[in-house]
C-alpha cells in the first residue's frame, strides 16, 4: 500500500517506517501537520497514519481537514499515546477507521494495517468479472470488452484502466499510478502516465457523449467520472 505517516517523534517514526518497508509498503513520513496536509492535497494514498499530539496542530484537527477537504474514502489509522476511552470515541466519531495506542508491536501494527487495506481494497478486486456500464473486465485473463467487443490493451494499459474504474470519482495522483502500475516512483517520468491516459481515453472512448469523463486535474493527476447527463460534457 501507499501510506502517508504523520509522526513528530523521529525515533518512533523510523521504527514504524522500517516495519512498513519490510512488509512491502511504500511510506512517506511527515513530522509537521502542515507538510502532511500539503502532501495529501496533491497526492493520493491508500492509507493515512496519524499521531494525535503534534507541535503545531493535533491529529484530530488533521483528521477533520482530511475528511472535510480530501478523499473521504481513504482509511485513517490513529497511532498515539492517548489511551482514554473518550479519545478513542472522539477519533472514531471524527472519521478514523482504527485506533492504536503506543507502544505498538510490529506484528499487531502490520496486522491492523493489512486489515484496513483489505477493507478498503479497490471495489470488487477479488471478483473475476467486473462490470461498469458497457465495460467488462475479466481479471483472470486480464481482458476488457466494451459493448461485448474486445479492446486490445497492453498489460500496463489494462492495469491502469482497472485502477481507474475501481476508483471511479476518486482523484488519483500521477505518482500513485506510477507506483501501483509500474512499481516505481517519480524517477520514471510522469509523462509516461499522461501518454497511457491519452491512449486509454481513445481506445475506451471515455468521452462525455458515451457517459464517461477522464478528467485531468492540473498538477495533481486524473479522475474517472460517470457522466449522468452527456449534454453537460
Amino acid at each position: 500500500m501507499r501510506i502517508a505517516f504523520l509522526e513528530d517523534e523521529q525515533p518512533q517514526a523510523e521504527v514504524i517506517k522500517s516495519w512498513l518497508h519490510s512488509a512491502g509498503h511504500s511510506c512517506r513520513h511527515f513530522a509537521k501537520a502542515s507538510l502532511f496536509l500539503k502532501e495529501v492535497r496533491r497526492e493520493s494514498y491508500d492509507l493515512l497514519i496519524l499521531d494525535w499530539e503534534l507541535p503545531e496542530s493535533s491529529g484530530i484537527e488533521v483528521l477533520r481537514s482530511v475528511r472535510e477537504q480530501h478523499d473521504w474514502r481513504v482509511p485513517v489509522l490513529f497511532m498515539t499515546n492517548r489511551d482514554h476511552e473518550s479519545d478513542i470515541v472522539t477519533a472514531l466519531t471524527e472519521g478514523a477507521d482504527d485506533y492504536m495506542t503506543k507502544p505498538a508491536s510490529r506484528v499487531i501494527t502490520l496486522a491492523r494495517i493489512d486489515a484496513l487495506g483489505r477493507r478498503s481494497q479497490q471495489e470488487g478486486q477479488g471478483e473475476k468479472l467486473l462490470e461498469y456500464g458497457s465495460y467488462r473486465f475479466n481479471t483472470t485473463d486480464k481482458s476488457l470488452t466494451r459493448n461485448g467487443e474486445p479492446v486490445e490493451l497492453t498489460e500496463k494499459e489494462y492495469q491502469l484502466a482497472l485502477m481507474l474504474f475501481t476508483n471511479i470519482g476518486r482523484l488519483l495522483s500521477r505518482n500513485h499510478m506510477l507506483e501501483a502500475v509500474w512499481g516505481v516512483g517519480p524517477e520514471l517520468a510522469t509523462r509516461t502516465v499522461d501518454t497511457h491516459i491519452s491512449r486509454l481515453r481513445r481506445k475506451l472512448a471515455l468521452l462525455p457523449e458515451n457517459g464517461w469523463r477522464l478528467k485531468a486535474v492540473y498538477q495533481h493527476g486524473y479522475r474517472l467520472e460517470k457522466v449522468t447527463d452527456p449534454n453537460t460534457g
